[in-house]
């Protein structure tokens, strides 16, 4: 033995403390564990000699506590169980000398009757008997922690990011031909995998208490037309040459149609895909898509719908009547007397007297970058140029929470709000169902068709509930994104122009340079850039 302990000795004259030194640098006990060891036993003792007997103590030597002749103590130990329950530390005590030890079932019993019930090392407690370790902390029980999961996740085989911006020049300029928005696929490409949740593993104190990992979160792959699920549910393939979209968390795959202007000879046009055009796109005319629209030439007094993003390369200029809306982002060289809507971000080299509303930012940057005239809202961030005009042209610019994502949540709120209360309504009665089927009680065959239907109804509801809690989620991020709204002009601001920031406003009556419109104190307030 290395480790240094004490023990008890009785003799005619009185009672003995013998102090085994350690082997090591460091005594294994202190005289606090020794007062508190012969306070128990009530063995009294003078506190500044046996301090100084057991600070002297070199080697092994006995010393005289009092003239009382007691009884042999037998062997003990002290009991300690960490604060989270799982781990049990043991000190043994050595027994007087001639007197009893400890044995291991004795030791073993007393942790049963301490509700001790898992990871017990009965070799460590053998161990310390057998080979008289004292004064030691050893740990005797221990539980197993739980292995925590990981959540279900998705690998997407193709670019998801659906904020691509066209590329600037060297000069400053913006190159609305090199746009990059499409993604191709080919025939049996391997759009997305399904990596299952790890549900973890249950742990255990040294109570027998179950300990449960955290819940993670499930997820499957969802899809439009053109793809097949593979056998196992956990990939998605192409089945047709085309392009490939991520809206929301929905795979989509169409093929796209290219027709070289929009006019007279081909009509309204209604696309259940994408949509290239190579030329123009005229007055008076319709470009429906549920994919991208691409449009390289210009477009006149048109409507464009787009179920992803809008791309004009040569920008639009609709007369008055024109309109763009896009549920992803609108890419144009610029806009003039037209409606532009946009779920994402708005870029364009100028706006000239157009009503303008994106979900999150507008840019206006090139050789320009001027908005003149109109309204321009956007949820999150305008960044211009030139904002207003000299001519004084009413323009107003607005930034601030999307009202349209706002809606969405409330609409999402009440369906969860009306999904909980169905559930708990259909429940019970379920339950009670399924208790008398355990029970051998008979159950009408009308009554279990209603069964039936209630069930699918729960399946439904729980579904609808996982959707909505889904996309909840994503707009409070999107709605969290919108907390700091401003308006930043890189050039010039005008006098006349009007900056709303949320439910403030600010008529500009002096020529601004370089700064940054924010909410600040209820008011709208100018920082440099």
């Amino acid at each position: 033995m290395t480790n240094g302990y004490f023990q008890l000795v009785h003799k005619e004259d009185g009672t003995y403390i013998k102090f085994i030194p350690t082997k090591i640098d460091e005594q294994s006990f202190s005289i606090g564990e020794l007062m508190d060891y012969l306070n128990f036993r009530d063995i009294a003792f003078d506190i500044k000699e046996l301090n100084r007997a057991m600070l002297d103590c070199k080697e092994e030597t006995e010393y005289k506590l009092n003239a009382q002749v007691t009884k042999a103590f037998r062997g003990s130990y002290s009991f300690r169980m960490s604060e989270d329950k799982m781990q049990v530390v043991l000190r043994f005590y050595a027994s007087s000398v001639g007197g009893p030890q400890m044995t291991v079932e004795e030791v073993i019993s007393d942790l049963r009757n301490r509700n001790i019930r898992y990871g017990i090392n009965s070799d460590k407690i053998i161990e310390a008997i057998q080979n008289q370790i004292y004064c030691i902390d050893i740990v005797v029980a221990k539980g197993k922690e739980p292995r925590h999961g990981e959540d279900a996740r998705i690998e997407y085989m193709f670019q998801t990011d659906r904020k691509a911006k066209p590329d600037v020049r060297e000069d400053g300029s913006v190159d609305f031909l090199s746009l990059n928005t499409i993604c191709h696929v080919k025939e049996g490409d391997l759009l997305a995998r399904l990596i299952e949740a790890d549900l973890g593993e249950d742990g255990m104190n040294v109570l027998g208490e179950v300990l449960k990992p955290r819940t993670v979160k499930r997820d499957h792959l969802k899809f439009g037309k053109n793809i097949q699920l593979s056998e196992d549910r956990t990939e998605i393939y192409s089945m047709v040459n085309g392009h490939v979209t991520l809206t929301g968390d929905k795979v989509f795959v169409s093929n796209v149609l290219e027709v070289e202007n929009v006019d007279l000879s081909t009509g309204n046009i209604d696309y259940n895909g994408g949509i290239c055009v190579r030329g123009n796109v005229f007055s008076g005319l319709s470009v429906k898509a549920t994919g991208d629209i691409e449009i390289r030439g210009v477009v006149e007094g048109a409507l464009i719908e787009s179920g992803g993003n809008i791309s004009i390369a040569r920008g639009m200029n609709g007369m008055g009547k024109g309109k763009l809306v896009a549920k992803g982002n609108v890419i144009s060289k610029f806009l003039e007397n037209a409606e532009v809507h946009a779920g994402a971000f708005i870029s364009t080299e100028s706006i000239l007297h157009c009503k303008v509303h994106a979900g999150s930012e507008i840019e206006v940057t090139g050789k320009k970058g001027f908005i003149t005239g109109g309204n321009v809202m956007a949820s999150n961030k305008i960044t211009v140029k030139t904002l207003g005009s000299p001519m004084g042209a009413s323009t107003v610019v607005e930034v601030g929470i999307n009202p349209v994502l706002k809606r969405e949540q409330m609409d999402l709120q009440k369906i969860l709000q009306e999904a909980n209360k169905v559930l708990a309504s259909i429940e019970p009665v379920i339950a009670a169902t399924i208790q008398k089927k355990r029970q051998g009680i008979e159950v009408p065959q009308e009554q279990m068709e209603h069964i039936q239907k209630l069930i699918e109804t729960r399946t439904q509801k729980k579904d609808e509930i996982a959707e909505a809690s889904i996309r909840l989620e994503e707009l409070d991020n999107i709605l969290v994104e919108g907390q700091n709204p401003c308006v930043v002009v890189t050039g010039e601001v005008f006098p006349g122009t009007k900056i709303c920031i949320m439910d403030v406003s600010k008529v500009i009556k002096d020529s601004m340079k370089y700064c940054r419109f924010i909410r600040s104190q209820g008011d709208v307030k100018m920082t440099a850039i």
